[in-house]
């Protein structure tokens, strides 16, 4: 559905606009220069008044014999039809008019006027009598060499063929500027991200366009900044998982080289061995996660029955007693997500704050709707963690050492929930409770009944 800064329609504009202004052009400038060249040029109309003050010279000194000899004298001068005659169209001379001479003075143009192009043969001009108008006139036929429109030809292909050419230069630049630039432009970042330069982007200017090719400009930016993160991402985790498989690789050497006692050696190998491989899947989980941006399957989930299934594993691995895991949520909230995402999210928010709690501390649950999400707040007792590091705790490998207790992992596990989350369209982060770190979830509400909102999880 094209909308109103679709570049169809500035190419539209541009396009219609540029025919309406060639019409324009060529009727109005070609109407103007035809106009123009009609008329006799102003030296040749001071020419030909001359001759009618000659004519009546001639006549007012010696009458007809006068007039004929100054006729006599004008025939050499100008080869064509020319003569001398009063108001009523009779000869002022002696000589008689023939009818082809009658039939043309009925045609008589003044020299003022414009001269028809579609005529046969000269046009015969009027030249009334400078000082007596009303006593005779000059009749001459137009001499070819004052005819009008002298440059015609070269005003025809000024106005026909040079200005619609320039105008027509100017639209390609147009064009080439709207088009042919922002495409040089993503040619440009297709070659840097070629040659490894992944930070490279477009001109902002090219990207705050609201048309096609600002939405393409803007997805080339958004690709380039995924890509660029996924590729720090991965180089981040395998430099991180190098690090994490140098000791307990370390520790099994030593153990190999210098445990004598076999059940001892067994269940150290089997221990350090299950170490990494939770290592590899965890870290494999997040790469996939972050790789993996299609659309997920969202069901309605109901979040007190997923917790009372993911408390009872936690309570289990713990040994925690389960009135130390308090949920407070009520019996209708209900979300929209996908449920082993959501799951392994809780469930790895849940450990963390098991992890970190002390001996008798309890972990409490509780949420509220805020319009069309729900806020979930998952909060333990322990010793929460400095504002500046609140950030820092999602981040894949980061262990704060010192600033909660806690008794190891990978740093691996808030990391994998907020990718989670994400994915389903949500939001994690944290804040320090009254009592601890406070996990924070914003999840986007469903709007189906409990009923049928609740969906069978399996143990």
């Amino acid at each position: 559905m094209l909308d109103r800064h679709s570049l169809f329609w500035k190419l539209a504009i541009l396009l219609v606009g540029f025919c309406l202004l060639m019409i324009g052009l060529s009727y109005t400038w070609g109407r103007h220069m035809d106009t123009r060249n009609a008329f006799i040029a102003e030296p040749a109309r001071q020419v030909l008044r001359g001759y009618a003050t000659e004519a009546e010279q001639a006549w007012r000194s010696g009458g007809r014999e006068g007039v004929d000899r100054w006729l006599a004298g004008m025939r050499q001068r100008e080869p064509g039809w020319i003569n001398v005659l009063d108001g009523e169209l009779q000869p002022l001379g002696t000589g008689e008019l023939g009818a082809e001479a009658l039939q043309h003075l009925t045609r008589l143009r003044g020299v003022d006027w414009p001269m028809s192009l579609r005529s046969v043969g000269q046009p015969w001009l009027r030249l009334p009598f400078p000082q007596a108008p009303e006593q005779g006139m000059l009749v001459i036929e137009l001499p070819e060499r004052f005819n009008p429109g002298e440059y015609r030809l070269l005003w025809r292909v000024v106005i026909n063929g040079i200005i619609p050419g320039l105008f027509t230069l100017l639209l390609c630049v147009g064009l080439y500027r709207m088009l042919i630039v922002p495409l040089n432009q993503l040619r440009e970042q297709a070659n840097a991200w070629r040659a490894d330069q992944l930070s490279a982007r477009l001109d902002p200017h090219t990207t705050r366009r609201r048309d096609e090719l600002g939405e393409l400009a803007r997805a080339f930016d958004q690709m380039a900044e995924r890509l660029q993160g996924t590729v720090a991402l991965q180089q981040q985790l395998l430099r991180d998982l190098s690090h994490e498989m140098r000791t307990p690789l370390s520790r099994l050497r030593v153990a190999c080289d210098g445990e004598s006692d076999l059940p001892r050696l067994r269940e150290r190998l089997h221990r350090e061995v299950d170490g990494m491989q939770q290592l590899v899947e965890d870290t494999l989980q997040l790469a996939w996660q972050d790789a993996e941006r299609g659309p997920t399957s969202l069901e309605p989930i109901q979040l007190p029955v997923l917790w009372d299934m993911l408390s009872e594993n936690a309570c289990y691995e713990s040994g925690w007693p389960t009135w130390r895991l308090h949920c407070e949520l009520p019996a209708g909230c209900v979300v929209q997500g996908n449920l082993n995402d959501l799951a392994q999210a809780l469930e790895n928010v849940l450990r963390n704050a098991i992890r970190h709690s002390p001996g008798d501390g309890v972990v409490r649950l509780n949420g509220r709707r805020e319009g069309g999400y729900w806020r979930i707040d998952l909060e333990d007792e322990g010793a929460g963690v400095a504002e500046e590091d609140l950030e820092r705790i999602f981040a894949p490998f980061s262990r704060l050492d010192g600033s909660r207790p806690g008794d190891g992992g990978f740093g691996l596990g808030l990391s994998i929930a907020r990718s989670a989350i994400q994915r389903q369209g949500g939001r994690v982060w944290a804040e320090n409770g009254e009592r601890g770190l406070r996990v924070c979830m914003r999840l986007v509400a469903c709007e189906s009944p409990v009923g049928a909102a609740a969906q069978p999880i399996a143990g």
